[in-house]
């Protein structure tokens, strides 16, 4: 989508201006792991209009794949606006623009689906699912066990209550989660879509099908809960790093995991926030970039914590991921050193050009 932020603080109806930028939190996904250096693919559908030229324009920018983005000669691209105060509180507010949008007509019959399902990791979002029922019977088909699906899939269930017009949001988001190999979700969004309190230990006892389910925390952390049948490297290593993201030939064998604790417990760093807005889009992309390079678990939810400290500290949905040698080092702190670790608006630019006067 096309998003429109306010150039200062205040309603809607009384913000004269807004910048363009783009937003959607497939697309945040995955601009910020192809800026992270991963191979990624991004299967949409925009309209054949100026919206729809900016978004791919700007996506393609990051090093993303756009090739299979379709355009839509007679549905324009979706838009929206919002406020510049937290989704949290009572003074945010966003318009969305998307009925009747190009990705609101997107089904199975109108994605190349064999192009989706080329990649190592297919990331979906439960906001797709409530565009419309087409979306929808798309997200089932990615999601069946039966047939032909992709090696591993990332389900980020985004539970957004205005956006469903019935009463059966809630199961349907359930239903696609535990059709899903890897399942990222909020402990708020989950006491508020399925009313589990109790923590992220209940949610996990509402889902013991996937196999890797991350429970987020907020400013607290996030706790992972990885199954002995897991497939992939988050307890045990991988063998050799991994590149790239869309080859199948380069999955790693099944490898012999442990069983885990009931569930791994990762702090987040103090930030210090400008909005919250893409925080979630941009942790999966880091948990995710962490599973593409065969992190250890602790490691990898860490590099979560950082890639959504770099979104909290930037006003726009979408930011540029720390750089490699930047996470490298933070990730690798003591348990110590990383709970003092304070990250503030510029910390990427200034932790990057800490490195350069670091490298002889």
């Amino acid at each position: 989508m096309v998003t429109f932020l306010p150039t200062r603080p205040g309603r809607l109806a009384d913000v004269p201006s807004f910048d363009r930028a783009i937003g959607g939190a497939e697309s945040n996904v995955a601009c910020a792991l192809a800026a992270a250096g991963h191979a990624v693919r991004w299967v949409s559908r925009v309209g054949a209009d100026g919206f729809g030229d900016h978004l791919l324009e700007t996506v393609g920018a990051y090093g993303v794949d756009v090739s299979y983005v379709g355009r839509d000669p007679g549905r324009p691209t979706g838009v929206y606006f919002r406020t510049a105060g937290d989704r949290a509180t009572d003074a945010h507010e966003v318009a969305y623009y998307r009925a009747g949008s190009a990705a609101s007509a997107m089904s199975a019959a109108t994605v190349d689906l064999a192009a989706v399902r080329a990649g190592r990791i297919l990331h979906l979002s439960g906001i797709t699912a409530a565009l419309s029922e087409g979306c929808l019977g798309l997200l089932r088909e990615l999601t069946a066990s039966a047939g032909e699906r992709p090696p591993v899939v990332s389900f980020d269930v985004n539970y957004r209550a205005g956006l469903w017009t019935g009463s059966d949001g809630a199961e349907v988001l359930l239903e696609l989660a535990r059709r899903a190999d890897i399942v990222l979700v909020g402990e708020d969004e989950a006491e508020l879509a399925w009313g589990v309190g109790g923590g992220p230990a209940a949610v996990r006892e509402l889902l013991p099908e996937p196999e890797v389910l991350v429970v987020k925390q907020g400013a607290a952390g996030a706790t992972a809960f990885v199954s002995a049948a897991a497939r992939w490297g988050l307890v045990a290593q991988f063998p050799a790093p991994l590149k790239g993201c869309y080859s199948r030939r380069s999955l790693p064998a099944p490898v012999s995991v442990p069983t885990p604790t009931p569930g791994t417990f990762e702090p987040a760093p103090v930030v210090d926030v400008v909005a919250t807005v893409g925080a979630g889009d941009a942790f999966a992309a880091g948990f995710l970039s962490g599973v593409l390079r065969g992190l250890p678990l602790r490691q990898t939810l860490r590099l979560g914590h950082l890639f959504a400290a770099a979104a909290l500290t930037t006003p726009a949905d979408l930011a540029p991921p720390p750089d490699r040698d930047t996470t490298d080092r933070l990730t690798a702190l003591d348990a110590g050193a990383w709970e003092r670790l304070r990250l503030g608006p510029g910390w990427t630019e200034a932790c990057a050009a800490e490195e350069e006067e670091r490298t002889p």
